[in-house]
């Protein structure tokens, strides 16, 4: 029998077919679906009635499943074969938007972690462009890409991994399993990563930039590296620049809101992790910024973040479940800080914030104690900014 572990949106989309018993920790009794698979408590797992396993990347590897698991699998082995040709983009922090950059330039199929499943994807299409999580690689032992994007990798998941070093291994595994016809677009730092793949390496962006003579570039930190390398697989496919001058960024990353005052407020829930609030806040260093920061802080280390903060003209709110770890760091570093709920910082920093000032959610966590995702944190955040009195 083939058993699947976690009843997400991976599992659920190649359980369409049936034939399947379905292990989660939420189910206290045996029961089928309408696809008549058989759902099963997590403690109903036999392992040597199982010819194959299947898990929801987000399972981490301590969970008793996980453990008692013979033959198991990710969703990217499993639909490997008879696949078209895959790009491949993992890193730290703009995944998403390198994925969707190099989608609106060569077309294909688009899934992965972005949220579509790779069994909702077309066999027939020309390119799978998928974005890879350190969950995904970590579970991946057979499938490799053709082109492998791999952005900065910055410290994150560390409660899920139990180790950077963990963690960067997990991003780094599909270089064993790639070829001599694969190409890889790598940070410098891992250049002597043993691969056989064709290497592309670079320091920043600029140095893309200039071997590629990219001449056309619309965005600004810290969009401009997944702008470039976007252009660098088209590139590779194409032997020309693509321009991503009608591409729009989602939104929760670096978004503008102008309020009714003509103040300007960023929306960066996506921002969940170290890096990508340090390269946020970058943008506005030589502004007075009001940062929100805080939720569920994953194990990362905060004090590179304080470091950077100590030298800026800075406010901190400090919300979310880990406080006190943000309270401890802004006493250490002499930050002005508030503790407060994500509404109590709005109304706090409405009436200090002006036409020359930032107001800005960047929290460097995850926001599942307090909202169901960073979307949602994002929205309220909105909400809140548009509600505000002009007076």
């Amino acid at each position: 029998m083939k058993s699947l572990f976690g009843y997400g949106i991976t599992t659920k989309a190649i359980a369409k077919k049936g034939n399947w018993h379905i292990y989660d920790d939420n189910f206290k009794e045996i029961k089928k679906d309408k696809f008549g698979n058989l759902l099963l408590p997590s403690n109903e797992f036999n392992p040597k009635n199982s010819t194959l396993e299947i898990t929801s990347p987000g399972i981490p590897p301590n969970h008793p499943l996980i453990k008692k698991a013979k033959n198991l699998i990710s969703e990217f082995d499993y639909f490997y074969e008879n696949a078209p040709f895959q790009i491949w983009i993992t890193g730290t922090n703009g995944k998403t938007t390198t994925t969707q950059m190099i989608h609106h330039i060569i077309k294909g199929e688009i899934g992965g972690n972005i949220g579509i499943p790779l069994a909702n994807l077309d066999k027939k299409t020309p390119f799978w462009i998928i974005e890879a999580s350190s969950f995904q690689l970590y579970y991946t032992k057979y499938a490799k890409p053709n082109i492998f994007v791999i952005l900065p990798i910055k410290e994150d998941h560390i409660s899920w991994h139990g180790s950077f070093e963990n963690y960067v291994n997990a991003k780094l595994s599909p270089l064993k399993r790639m070829t001599q016809r694969d190409i890889v677009i790598l940070p410098k730092v891992y250049e002597n990563y043993k691969t056989a793949a064709y290497k592309i390496t670079y320091k920043n962006e600029y140095d893309l930039i200039k071997k590629f003579n990219f001449k056309n570039l619309y965005f600004k930190t810290p969009f401009l590296l997944d702008e470039v390398l976007a252009k660098v697989v088209g590139y590779i496919l194409y032997f020309k620049e693509f321009s991503l001058k009608d591409f729009k960024i989602d939104s929760h990353k670096m978004e503008e809101i102008i309020d009714k005052k003509g103040r300007i407020w960023i929306n960066d829930s996506k921002a969940t992790n170290v890096d990508a609030t340090i390269n946020a806040i970058k943008r506005y260093k030589n502004k007075k910024i009001f940062l929100i920061l805080g939720g569920v802080d994953k194990g990362q280390n905060f004090i590179p973040l304080f470091n950077e903060l100590k030298n800026l003209d800075i406010k901190i709110f400090i919300i979310g479940k880990n406080k006190q770890i943000f309270k401890n760091l802004a006493q250490q570093y002499n930050i002005s800080f508030q503790e407060c709920s994500l509404r109590e910082a709005i109304k706090y920093i409405d009436q200090i914030h002006n036409k020359d000032s930032i107001a800005m959610l960047s929290p460097a966590c995850a926001s599942f104690d307090e909202f169901e995702n960073y979307k949602q944190r994002g929205e309220e955040f909105k909400k809140l900014i548009l509600s505000l009195s002009n007076v």
